[in-house]
């Protein structure tokens, strides 16, 4: 972007300032890189990283439009609690990128296409009366006091009521999430008795020695070696020193 234009009249009057304009061109290129970014990322985890640096800079973009209380809930609230929970959930559980390929319910592909589409048209309009001129409805009562005051006392009073319906419709989407997200079982899972059933119609009922543990023999009567490779004659029972072996021999790891 050539300085002309960053410093040219028209801009400067449309972004409020020099400095507005500055903080424009240096947080609009990152939020278009990182949004790209987490739609075209395969792994979870780094969409969900793009996804916090969108968010970022959004705050930085609140704060040059003299709103910070936009700014700091962008920060506080979307980066630093709904997207690092929903970041620490994909670790702990683990998402393939293989899953994400998987179409659970049909017809979401094309659902999520038409809803991206007419957001796109929503907020190309608001941009376009933006850039027309037309002045924003509600600002100089929301400013009067102070933005953060003014927003506190609009929110829980003449639209309390949408703010209500507004978390209601949070659930639902948190709700929806999940649905669209479960994970379809190709078989039901064994049960115990049906686990030990097969296990001693096996050819190998007997149970594996156990961890740490190398052993070509599971009997008892076969005593486990020293580190100087002699038998350690405590790791048979009493009663079971005179038995004959089998032969096997026991290492610890």
């Amino acid at each position: 972007m050539s300085p002309d234009l960053m410093t040219s009249p028209d801009l400067v009057l449309a972004l409020g300032g020099t400095g507005e304009a500055v903080t424009f061109w240096v947080f609009a290129p990152l939020a278009t890189l990182a949004a790209l970014g987490m739609v075209l990322a395969r792994n979870a985890v780094h969409a969900a990283l793009f996804l916090a640096a969108v968010m970022l800079c959004f705050a930085g973009l609140y704060a040059a439009q003299d709103a910070p209380f936009l700014a700091a809930v962008q920060v506080i609230v979307y980066t630093g609690a709904i997207l690092m929970l929903f970041l620490f959930v994909l670790m702990l559980v683990g998402v393939d990128s293989s899953d994400s390929l998987v179409e659970t319910l049909r017809g979401q592909r094309v659902a999520a296409l038409l809803v991206g589409l007419g957001f796109a048209g929503v907020l190309m309009s608001a941009i376009g009366s933006a850039v027309g001129g037309d002045e924003g409805v509600g600002l100089s009562a929301v400013n009067e006091e102070g933005n953060v005051i003014g927003i506190a006392r609009l929110l829980f009073t003449k639209y309390v009521f949408a703010f209500e319906v507004t978390s209601a419709l949070l659930i639902t989407a948190a709700l929806g999430a999940m649905v669209l997200a479960h994970k379809e079982r190709p078989q039901s899972r064994l049960t115990q008795p049906e686990m030990s059933r097969r296990r001693f119609l096996s050819a190998d009922p007997l149970p594996l020695p156990g961890p740490g543990v190398f052993a070509d023999h599971d009997s008892t009567a076969t005593p486990a070696l020293l580190p100087d490779g002699s038998e350690a004659p405590s790791s048979v029972a009493a009663a079971l020193q005179d038995a004959p072996g089998d032969g096997g021999t026991v290492r610890q790891a």
